[in-house]
């Protein structure tokens, strides 16, 4: 049978031949692009008629073994990711049988409520309750005693154990992130009923010194070299153009710009909102050129997803919303074309309350820009507050009086 795009196809997945094409389009594949897709899944189609396969047949090792034979005489789509797209609709389809679902452990499950609780209790966005929770896991896991996950006998002994052995291998940062996961999930614990009491105590502090270091912007040069690598003209161009200008005209964080949908961006009165830390909501407006920006992506860059309304797309497909990681990582890859070094997505946010901060603005209007919860969180911007810093400036000693 000759299927779509002049495709030749024979065997057991003939049948599905119109439906993947019709699929393959959806997803947003380039007609040439999709037809490879088809005339791959052609190939799996023979090669299942020549091993006497059904295509319920098809499963790990038969991909496996598949794969080799497709690697001798091609070079493209030659793993398992090449057969995703192609995999999903048939295992809609119930074609193909899904993959089977990994074993779910007692540790699996106290984490699963751990993360529940974080995010339904503590309001803690998705991406941080999970991980919290990988943080933690070892610490449950050796909690394992004759495969029974035992965590209401544990003890401040416990605790401090774990804390002497983990913490030392690893970076400061992730230090401090391990102790305040280590935190929640004796808090969970306590207030979940496990523990009759409360074992956070026990959890030590790892040596830092707050405010010891000094925010990191970009000066009006260089963040003026980052935009303009990006070419509008283009998809790409304009959606990172859009993306960056967000981060460093409204302090958004990576997150917050990955978040953002359609629905965010009220045209008429030119706000737009933001979902913050703390599931917490808040209207901003939209400078004219951010707004210029995002007009732009929208009317000529932007193709919409198959599912959601995300604002920031994938420009290949398929077409899936940005998640946190990709927009810091469009951040980075101009930094480099920039020649700018190491630049990620919350060094804007640095960059635009510097820049707040040097044309007059108060540290109460510096922390409203950030939308920080407390005004400790922003006291570090008093250090790069140089006009202000120089009053407190006293003389310096010198042999013949003062200089």
């Amino acid at each position: 049978m000759r299927g779509p795009w002049g495709v030749q196809f024979c065997g057991p997945l003939t049948p599905f031949a119109d439906g993947l094409a019709g699929e393959l389009g959806r997803l947003g594949y380039a007609q040439t692009t999709a037809r490879g897709h088809l005339e791959l899944w052609a190939q799996v189609s023979r090669w299942l008629t020549k091993q006497g396969l059904e295509p319920s047949d098809f499963t790990g090792p038969e991909i496996d073994r598949f794969l080799v034979v497709r690697r001798r005489t091609h070079v493209d789509l030659v793993s398992v990711g090449g057969l995703a797209p192609g995999l999903a609709f048939l295992r809609c389809k119930g074609a193909v049988p899904t993959s089977p679902e990994p074993v779910v452990t007692a540790v699996d499950v106290a984490l699963g409520h751990f993360r529940a609780y974080l995010v339904g209790e503590r309001s803690v966005l998705g991406l941080t309750a999970a991980s919290y929770a990988e943080r933690v896991r070892p610490f449950v896991q050796d909690r394992v005693r004759g495969g029974v996950l035992d965590l209401g006998s544990l003890t401040a002994g416990d605790v401090s154990r774990f804390a002497a052995a983990r913490l030392p291998g690893l970076s400061q940062s992730s230090a401090k992130s391990t102790v305040t996961a280590l935190r929640s999930l004796l808090r969970f614990l306590h207030v979940s009923g496990v523990l009759p009491w409360s074992l956070t105590a026990a959890v030590p502090a790892v040596a830092s010194w707050r405010l010891a270091g000094l925010p990191q912007g970009l000066d009006p040069a260089q963040l003026q070299a980052l935009l303009s690598v990006c070419d509008p003209s283009t998809a790409v161009g304009s959606r990172d153009l859009a993306m960056m200008l967000l981060l460093s005209r409204l302090a958004l964080r990576s997150a917050e710009v990955a978040a953002l949908t359609v629905d965010d961006l009220d045209w008429r009165s030119g706000t737009v909102m933001v979902h913050g830390k703390g599931n917490r909501h808040e209207l901003l407006p939209v400078p004219v050129d951010v707004g210029a920006a995002l007009a732009a992506y929208m009317q000529d860059g932007r193709v919409a997803p198959l599912t959601g309304r995300a604002l920031f797309v994938t420009i290949r497909a398929p077409r899936r919303a940005l998640d946190p990681q990709s927009v810091s990582g469009v951040v980075a890859r101009a930094a480099v074309r920039a020649g700018l070094g190491t630049v990620h997505a919350h060094r804007l946010r640095h960059t635009a309350a510097t820049a707040v901060l040097a044309g007059g603005a108060s540290l109460e209007e510096v922390g409203q820009l950030l939308r920080h919860a407390s005004t400790s969180s922003t006291a570090i911007y008093a250090k790069v507050d140089h006009s202000r810093l120089v009053a407190l400036a006293r003389p310096w000693p010198t042999a013949g009086g003062v200089a």
